[in-house]
């Protein structure tokens, strides 16, 4: 029986309404607006926002959906974002832990997390990388994410997420992301995964995601821990969950700053439980220059 890498179905979505709406509502980040040349649209909850965009990604070869995921209806201007990748057989529409998006409004709101905001991006089943030639989904988040959120005036001056999350496959994307960063000299400020789907080999092999068993353990990140040291990182894994083994073998190798093991299993549930401690562990890490001006 494969292991279970989908959210599924107690996992935040986005209405339907919202969805049917996409062609035609005109949503404004700052003093950005959607149009029709870029169609997106927008539900508000509880004080936050979505926000949905459709890009062409000339890395990935494909037209992909951006969500926004905003403590406020006008957030502040180059308001640091976290990247949020997605799970194997999802896409950025469930990327998020459900009711993120109203426990960062409240949180900022009340003044105890600096503004802060999350993009998810569609990034296909291949671990993010490029798996298949002309579909790269890791130089899409490098390359192309830092470019979109500067149309907005998000993350900062030049639109470079301050720091990545994800869930399962996003959880192992999360930390491949930070790896890259870092060999790029631009390292990410903080790195969260819930339940990353770490394993070996003999199970890695039948996503097919690899082309071969050194393709895979080039990225791996448990082979690779030494590559984030000096990063902070958190982990939050279920102890019924499949992935809790490999959780347990990276938080023993890289000693996070953050390492939640509590009953559960991979399940919207448990994912959901992790949103207070995922939003304090990132705002302690957001630049402290836009949270002073905000």
């Amino acid at each position: 029986m494969p292991v279970p890498e989908t959210p599924d179905r107690g996992r935040h979505r986005i209405s339907r309404r919202l969805t049917l709406s996409a062609t035609l509502c005109l949503a404004t980040i700052g003093t950005v607006t959607f149009s029709t040349a870029s169609p997106a649209a927008r539900s508000v909850e509880a004080g936050g926002s979505l926000v949905v965009e459709q890009r062409k990604s000339r890395l990935r070869g494909r037209n992909v959906e951006l969500v926004y995921l905003l403590p406020r209806r006008t957030p502040p201007r180059g308001m640091p974002m976290v990247v949020l990748l997605h799970g194997r057989h999802s896409r950025a529409r469930l990327a998020a832990p459900g009711g993120l998006v109203p426990a960062l409004a409240r949180a900022v709101d009340g003044g105890r997390v600096p503004p802060f905001g999350f993009v998810a991006v569609d990034g296909g089943n291949t671990y993010w990388h490029e798996h298949h030639h002309g579909d790269d989904p890791m130089g899409m988040l490098l390359e192309e994410v830092p470019e979109w959120l500067r149309s907005h005036d998000l993350g900062g001056d030049d639109g470079t997420p301050f720091a990545a999350a994800g869930t399962s496959m996003g959880g192992f994307g999360a930390l491949l992301y930070a790896r890259r960063r870092a060999e790029r000299q631009t390292p990410v400020r903080a790195v969260a995964a819930l339940a990353p789907a770490l394993m070996p080999w003999r199970e890695m092999r039948r996503r097919r995601a690899w082309h071969s068993r050194a393709d895979w353990a080039s990225m791996d990140p448990l082979r690779h821990v030494h590559t984030l040291r000096g990063t902070p990182t958190g982990i939050w894994c279920g102890t019924e969950d499949p992935f809790i083994d490999g959780a347990r073998s990276y938080i023993r190798r890289a000693d996070p700053e953050v390492a939640h093991l509590a009953p559960g299993g991979h399940t919207g549930e448990f994912f959901s439980s992790t949103v207070p401690g995922l939003l304090a562990f990132l705002a302690r890490h957001c630049p402290e220059q836009v949270w002073q001006r905000s």
